[in-house]
């Protein structure tokens, strides 16, 4: 199988972030669905909407995001649009709820390994492209967050996600979430994910990824107190494969002299974090190999 090609940066700029899109050569067009982790109430670490306005404006997208399934601020519609308006992102952007209101649309999944289906906002159904936008850092349940989170926990609905932290239990509570099998959530993490990557290749609509490694905490952008950042910022990467990205994102975090690096691993390991890679490999939507490419 042909490497896929990841391209790399160090900056971390607004223009940078542009920068690598357009070194994809692919062109978000029609409807574009920008799929970002707008921040839990009270988190330091999100990525604020000054630093991708170029690029969600380069694309003319839509910032869209889904209601939670745990306590917060994020975890009812009314809620939910009131911190995206709170954090900046309607001063800037057009914003989504895709769950906000009406039934999930529905994915099958019929090659899955532990879950079947997918619940994912049905306004999904409204775009015709999606650039995915990943704060890659660690986070409590999943061992990191990147590419393969945001296509699964990310574009879940509520209901959605309650039912991937429940390896598919319809009626699977909060503290079921924390009951299941450790590797089986993670495979249900992968399988959620292969039903949007098929969803929009069915439609031949193309899916863009990249990945922004700074402010990297242990914790997720949903925990409303999380630990501050352990790592130096490393850069941006983008590629057209949600695997391969990630898994490039983990060894640059691997190779580094950083003296945060071994806490952050500490938590990905403890968690099984790469299972997730290797589930979505096995599910066969991506490759682990890649070929990095620097960008100046």
């Amino acid at each position: 199988m042909e490497k896929s090609k990841v391209y790399f940066t160090k900056e971390i700029t607004p223009e940078s972030i542009v920068k690598m899109y357009e070194t994809l050569g692919v062109s978000l067009t029609g409807n574009v669905a920008v799929k970002l982790h707008s921040g839990e109430k009270g988190n330091q670490n999100y990525i604020r909407p000054e630093m991708v306005k170029a690029i969600v404006d380069k694309v003319n997208g839509t910032v869209v995001e889904c209601n939670t399934a745990y306590e917060g601020e994020r975890n009812t519609t009314e809620k939910h649009i009131k911190l995206m308006e709170e954090h900046g992102w309607s001063k800037y952007f057009n914003v989504d709820i895709m769950d906000g209101e009406g039934n999930d649309m529905v994915l099958e999944i019929p090659n899955g390994k532990v879950i079947k289906k997918n619940y994912v906002g049905k306004n999904l159904a409204n775009y015709d492209s999606m650039l995915v936008l990943s704060h890659f850092k660690g986070h409590p349940m999943g061992g990191y967050g990147g590419a393969l989170k945001q296509l699964s926990i990310g574009i879940a609905s509520g209901f959605g996600k309650s039912y991937i932290h429940c390896v598919g239990n319809e009626h699977g509570t909060f503290e079921d979430m924390f009951k299941v099998d450790q590797l089986q959530f993670l495979e249900a993490m992968a399988d959620s994910a292969s039903s949007v990557v098929k969803y929009f290749k069915d439609k031949n609509m193309p899916v863009v990824y990249i990945n922004v490694m700074c402010n990297m905490s242990v914790d997720c952008d949903c925990c409303a107190v999380a630990e501050d950042p352990c790592m130096k910022d490393i850069g941006i990467l983008a590629s057209l494969d949600p695997i391969a990205i990630d898994e490039a994102c983990i060894d640059l975090v691997k190779n580094s002299n950083d003296e945060g690096r071994d806490h952050l691993l500490e938590r990905i390991n403890s968690k099984h974090g790469t299972h997730t890679i290797d589930a979505a490999y096995e599910l066969g939507f991506g490759s682990k190999e890649y070929e990095l490419i620097n960008i100046d």
